[in-house]
């Protein structure tokens, strides 16, 4: 049709005011945004990114009926395209968990899915990733690794791979994932988008395949803080029958206040990049980008939120994380994928006085942290990833490569804080995009969409693969129709 060809050409960037202004101009039809959506995953080839696309005649009678049911501004999401992390339930889709074994057709979308429909967004399908969601590299699922936008010899980063992909390469306006110890920020960070990592509870856990249930969220890749924000907005709110979700304190959802910013940022003594002076070079120029935000920056002691982290992995959580599929995993041992089960079998070694001693120290932690630290800033900042490590580092050591993933993100939700990743710029060597993350006390999310916001204007760097022409990259490994 003439509308998409014009969008696929000429006007192909898919934030949700670019959607909206054309929507409401007559320049575009739901219906032709879906068929140039699908035409652009055909050219993208073999595509790991992807578990499960959904029908493209389906998606056009969603798209179809759209027009007939509403007008473009009634609706927040009106025919917006989103891609779904194959561990949350989407009605008519497989979930998988990147398991085929453990594969099951929900009935019933989750909450999060359904408010996102009910707002006008029409689901593409399910994206791939860390088996279980137990990972943050993106190499760890029989459905294929996800390589990084940007270079083919680099992982996409975990377990939300597929998801921060497929917004990067322009295939969806924004899509879901969930984040436990990072990982819906390091494969933001990977691939130049935002990863937005909410406040615990905000949004319904109900169908969701649980990692580590208490420690557990939804999360939300999206070009921009802005359209991230307007997706969170949607799917956030109290749930009745999730035991983990928790309302909004009264103001939350206001606008914050623009007053000047008091930035924290690791001591040096404790900034850690396994040897990559690029990625500490991008950190440091990302300090120096804080004050032209409108904020003053001051080094703080980040060991007690190193200690924290080391309790996600090195502690007793891991049993959490084989409550949720423990029965599966007994039952079918040969189905999980030999290093995510290396992972879960170590919840043996744990007894419940360790889980209990590893608890007590963290509400330690947490007392020192809002003492110390709290008091005296507004926002942590830290770089998303340490360094980029390529497929073949993670295969040859995959523990401790991961666990240098999460040396910045393990730390967030189990100190209960919220936390946003934004792009960061490119590591001049291998062309890998980079992250900075902000952290704030729960319900905070406003503040840091506000101030991610204008750290990703300051930047000037275009989001997902328009991007590219601002580092030295090598050839993407997703091409895509003409984007610009």
């Amino acid at each position: 049709m003439p509308g998409g060809e014009v969008w696929d050409h000429l006007t192909g960037d898919l934030s949700l005011p670019t959607l909206r202004r054309h929507y409401a101009a007559g320049t575009l039809t739901p219906a032709e945004l879906v068929r140039s959506i699908y035409r652009r995953i055909a050219a993208s080839g073999r595509d790991t990114a992807w578990i499960t696309i959904a029908d493209e005649t389906a998606a056009l009678c969603r798209a179809e009926a759209l027009p007939r049911q509403a007008r473009p501004g009634d609706l927040p999401l009106y025919g917006v395209p989103f891609a779904v992390k194959d561990n949350i339930d989407v009605a008519g889709l497989p979930t998988t968990a990147a398991c085929p074994a453990f594969r099951y057709m929900p009935e019933t979308s989750a909450p999060a899915v359904t408010g996102l429909i009910a707002a006008g967004a029409i689901c593409i399908g399910k994206t791939n990733l860390d088996q279980f969601a137990t990972g943050l590299c993106g190499v760890r699922s029989p459905y294929g690794a996800v390589p990084s936008l940007f270079n083919a010899d680099y992982p996409a980063g975990g377990s939300s791979s597929g998801s921060a992909v497929v917004v990067g390469a322009g295939l969806v306006s924004f899509a879901l994932g969930t984040d436990t110890g990072g990982s819906g920020r390091i494969p933001a960070g990977y691939n130049n988008v935002v990863g937005i990592k909410p406040t615990l509870g905000l949004v319904s856990l109900r169908g969701v395949v649980p990692n580590c249930r208490s420690l557990d969220t939804v999360s939300v890749f999206a070009l921009t803080c802005a359209d991230g924000a307007d997706v969170l907005r949607v799917i956030a709110g109290f749930d009745p029958d999730d035991p983990f979700s928790r309302a909004p304190p009264p103001g939350f959802g206001r606008k914050p206040p623009m007053a000047a910013t008091r930035f924290g940022v690791p001591a040096k003594a404790d900034l850690a990049y396994f040897g990559d002076t690029e990625a500490a070079a991008l950190f440091q120029a990302a300090i120096g980008r804080l004050g032209d935000i409108g904020g003053s920056v001051e080094e703080i002691d980040f060991a007690p939120f190193l200690e924290a982290g080391r309790l996600m992995f090195e502690g007793a959580w891991v049993a959490e994380r084989a409550v949720g599929i423990g029965g599966f995993l007994s039952a079918h041992p040969e189905a999980v994928l030999p290093v995510t089960r290396g992972i879960l079998e170590t919840a043996q070694r744990w007894r419940a006085t360790d889980a209990f001693a590893q608890l007590h120290r963290l509400r330690s932690l947490q007392r020192m942290i809002a003492r110390d630290v709290w008091s005296r800033i507004d926002a942590l900042v830290v770089p998303t990833a340490a360094t980029a490590w390529s497929t073949a580092e993670h295969d040859h050591d995959p523990i401790e490569r991961n666990n240098g993933n999460g040396r910045y993100s393990y730390f967030v939700n189990l100190l209960d804080l919220a936390a946003l990743a934004v792009p960061n710029g490119f590591l001049p060597t291998n062309g890998v995009a980079m992250g900075v993350t902000f952290i704030a006390p729960a319900w905070q999310d406003g503040l840091l969409s506000a101030l991610g916001g204008r750290y990703h204007a300051t930047l000037g760097v275009p989001p997902g693969l328009a991007g590219q022409s601002h580092g030295r990259v090598a050839e993407p490994c997703i091409t895509v129709p003409e984007l610009c």
